[in-house]
């Protein structure tokens, strides 16, 4: 899970998923990276847990506003 949250940092931080915008849904994540739905879960949390992605309620996954370095 390691390379998986290094892969979405990096997309964060190069800007391909810059603040403010929808991270892909957790099936188009899985297929993209060849894991598991659940593999993704488990990054978004501790992503969201570290204030790097927040949740918001029917309409998805973004990334922090204040989330670049």
């Amino acid at each position: 899970m390691d390379e998986l949250l290094d892969a979405l940092m990096e997309k964060i931080e190069d800007g391909t998923y810059p603040p403010g915008s929808q991270l892909p849904s957790g099936r188009a994540l899985a297929d993209a990276y060849d894991v598991s739905q659940s593999t993704i879960s488990r990054a978004v949390a501790r992503l969201r847990k570290q204030g790097v992605l927040v949740g918001r309620p029917g309409r998805g996954v973004f990334v922090a506003e204040s989330s670049r370095r």
